[in-house]
């Protein structure tokens, strides 16, 4: 079930992304302005695309926030396999995504701090 929705989640979001998304939305878009005249502007006609765009956007942060997240692992993933690859590296570092902010914050400090030296 979970690999599924992901594979799902992945397809969605590339198509969303897609310059072809981009035209099927705008065409939905302009549909629905075209046929303002024929609905006669009524609450009817507004109310179809406000709830559409509604549900859509709903649905697609779901989508897009699953993608993300597991794009995100990886990327966690693979930084953490050059941190332990380099010999002088702190391994230390590879957990920071469990952090709290404020300790993300003094350790950005301590970062700032090294690079002022080398200058």
């Amino acid at each position: 079930m979970h690999e599924a929705f992901r594979r799902v989640c992945c397809r969605v979001s590339d198509a969303i992304g897609s310059p072809w998304g981009f035209v099927l939305a705008f065409a939905s878009v302009l549909v629905w302005a075209i046929s303002g005249p024929i609905f006669h502007y009524s609450d009817g006609w507004q109310l179809a695309i406000n709830t559409s765009t509604t549900i859509v956007t709903f649905l697609v942060v779901f989508l897009i926030q699953n993608s993300q997240n597991h794009d995100t692992r990886a990327i966690h993933l693979k930084l953490d396999e050059l941190l332990r690859a380099v010999d002088n590296a702190r391994t230390n570092l590879v957990d920071l995504e469990d952090l709290t902010d404020a300790q993300l914050t003094q350790l950005q400090k301590e970062f700032s701090r090294m690079r002022q030296e080398v200058q």
